[in-house]
């Protein structure tokens, strides 16, 4: 693609994507509508059965082309592989990055494992530190494409008892803002998705205290307010319109705006409401 045309389409149009997590729920959704939109991706994931049945589901549907690749991001030399793998897995060079992969914790501070605090370290930040690092500069060569990184309203939201979660999902936030200021006037766009209940498997494999985990199923079940592929939709729309931050759902947009502008009034709510809730 001449430079030229590639200026005139949006960075979701297209594009030659790498999509981590992508074996289910929003990484799945993300790697879908990318097809959709007329591009190429990269389904990687840690459980190399799921990447292989998102590029599958892509194939049959005669749209693109799916790569499965498998990928642990906490790991630094299997990222650094696929940065130098990607190209030639999809022909041309990459035009877009969607750092999604994730997983979920819970428990109170001073109870949570810290082999817990680590894996989720390792994999919600150290993840997308890898996946910025290594082909936010291979972007910015190009002159052109976007970044998606997959935060979430816990970033902000700071609730009880998902430090781990939260504290991960922050810096997450913090990253992509540091990111896109770095970025400015190179043509790479970058775009912070802060999502709050989604259906997806996440909490097959989260660790989190027995006494929870119910009530996070049924949270799961009770209070989503946008599917995956509504918000990987609205995201990267979002990216299209040069937009940083990607708030889809309108709880997360009550919490952002509460937070803000009444930041006591919120920390104190958000205690009272978890005392009487018997934490």
């Amino acid at each position: 693609m001449s430079g030229a045309k590639r200026k005139t389409l949006k960075p979701s149009e297209g594009a030659a994507a790498l999509v981590t997590g992508a074996g289910s729920g929003i990484g799945r959704s993300f790697a879908y509508e990318i097809v959709r939109r007329g591009g190429s991706v990269i389904c990687a994931d840690i459980d190399r059965q799921r990447a292989e049945q998102t590029a599958s589901i892509l194939s049959e549907l005669g749209e693109g082309r799916a790569v499965a690749y498998r990928c642990d991001v906490g790991s630094e030399k299997q990222m650094a592989t696929l940065a130098d793998k990607a190209e030639s897995l999809l022909g041309r060079p990459m035009t877009l990055v969607v750092n999604n992969a994730g997983v979920g914790v819970g428990g109170r501070i001073g109870e949570v494992p810290l082999g817990d605090w680590r894996w989720c370290l390792k994999v919600n930040l150290w993840g997308v530190i890898h996946g910025c690092h290594f082909f936010a500069p291979k972007l910015r060569a190009l002159g052109y494409g976007g970044i998606v990184n997959v935060a979430s309203a816990a970033g902000f939201g700071a609730a009880p008892e998902m430090s781990a979660y939260n504290v991960t999902k922050s810096a997450v936030l913090s990253l992509s803002e540091t990111l896109a200021a770095e970025l400015t006037g190179t043509g790479v766009h970058v775009s912070a998705l802060c999502p709050t209940v989604i259906p997806t498997n996440i909490l097959d494999k989260a660790r989190l205290p027995e006494h929870r985990g119910d009530f996070a199923h049924a949270a799961m079940r009770k209070w989503t307010f946008a599917t995956s592929d509504q918000v990987a939709r609205r995201t990267l729309d979002a990216l299209d319109r040069k937009q940083l931050y990607v708030v889809p759902q309108f709880d997360g947009r009550f919490i952002w705006r509460f937070k803000r502008y009444a930041p006591r009034l919120y920390a104190r709510a958000l205690g009272e409401a978890y005392r009487l809730a018997g934490g």
